[in-house]
């Protein structure tokens, strides 16, 4: 549309709707996210309820469709995208949180409701097994004319086993509707219905946007602990590997000390005690005494210990192994001190 057809197209709308798209598009600048609800079928007190439910976190805003359209298509800025959501009754819905957040917060919103003769069954409708609490009457007539399988017993009217009345996608009969309305029976959820959401320069859908947000925060942790082990074993150091780096080469000094008998005041302890084994399991072989200091006569000889390089092969692995506890301490405490991520995450999904 050229410049002069769109200041043609202008004039020729009535003042109050000039205003309205003016504050549409005002509405619509000032949230970072930008959704199109669905309110078909939700009654005019629960809908305002809803409103003032979400009052802080959120702001919908109500218009005919037709000026809907003119707001978003006159803000632009990739808006234009929510056109395609706004058809029969629907409304603008407002935010500064993230998508996310929004769908499940629109989510927690929904209460049961009574279906209507003529609706089409969101879900399979299952009437329980149990008594019904109804007088014996026609009523039991009503319930086996809709497919339950009812019975009058012990002066009550019961129904004998769950019975499976109407399939997801079929139109509710008004047999159905009065019965389940006589049984107190709630099959649909009525709430804001998120069509489409744009944030940020991304249009989102509601499969997009519902996860788990547990699992999510799972699969992240996972993703990040795999990485970390990773990097240990290529020996690349990081601001989180390198403490775990320098715990593994440390111990594999020590072995590689021990075994090469380097006289280091860090490693002489463990040296003497090795020293100490070995004189006593060869003074524990000499059967003359004679031939032993004093101190050594009577020693037993110690349990048997490994070939000396198996002894060292085993310290190593001994080192390694508690280089890599301490690694999966520090996972511990880097899951503690990445806090501030998992908030994240959490902040993000609500």
């Amino acid at each position: 549309m050229s410049e002069s057809e769109s200041v043609r197209k202008t004039e020729t709308i009535p003042e109050w709707k000039r205003v309205e798209v003016g504050e549409l598009t005002d509405f619509l600048e000032r949230y970072s996210s930008v959704g199109v609800v669905d309110v078909a079928g939700i009654p005019s007190r629960q809908l305002q309820s809803m409103r003032r439910e979400l009052h802080g976190s959120a702001e919908v805003r109500m218009s005919r469709n037709t000026l809907t359209v003119r707001a978003l298509e006159a803000v632009d800025d990739g808006l234009e995208e929510l056109v395609d959501y706004v058809e029969g009754q629907v409304a603008l819905i407002g935010t500064n949180d993230n998508p996310f957040a929004l769908y499940k917060e629109l989510e927690a919103s929904k209460t049961p409701a009574p279906i209507n003769a003529g609706e089409v069954a969101p879900n399979d409708i299952v009437i329980p097994e149990g008594d019904t609490g109804v007088d014996p009457g026609p009523f039991v007539g009503e319930l086996q004319q809709v497919g339950a399988n009812a019975r009058i017993m012990e002066g009550s009217i019961k129904v004998t086993e769950d019975s499976h009345v109407l399939d997801e996608g079929e139109v509710v009969s008004e047999d159905l509707a009065n019965v389940l309305s006589e049984l107190g029976i709630e099959p649909k959820e009525v709430g804001l219905d998120l069509r489409g959401v744009y944030s940020e320069g991304v249009l989102f859908e509601p499969d997009e946007l519902a996860i788990d947000v547990e699992e999510y925060r799972a699969d992240i942790q996972s993703a990040a602990a795999g990485a970390r082990n990773l990097s240990i074993n290529a020996v690349y150091p990081t601001a989180q590997t390198a403490p775990a780096l320098l715990g593994k080469a440390t111990g594999e000094a020590k072995a590689l000390g021990l075994f090469a008998a380097i006289e280091d005041p860090d490693l002489m302890p463990d040296l003497v005690a090795k020293a100490d084994a070995q004189l006593r399991s060869l003074a524990a072989q000499i059967d003359d005494e004679e031939a032993l200091p004093e101190e050594l006569r009577g020693v037993e000889a110690p349990a048997a210990q490994p070939e000396a390089d198996e002894a060292d092969e085993e310290s190593a692995d001994e080192e390694e192994a508690e280089a890599e506890a301490d690694a999966d301490d520090d996972d511990d405490d880097d899951d503690e001190d990445d806090g501030d991520g998992a908030d994240g995450l959490g902040a993000m999904f609500g």
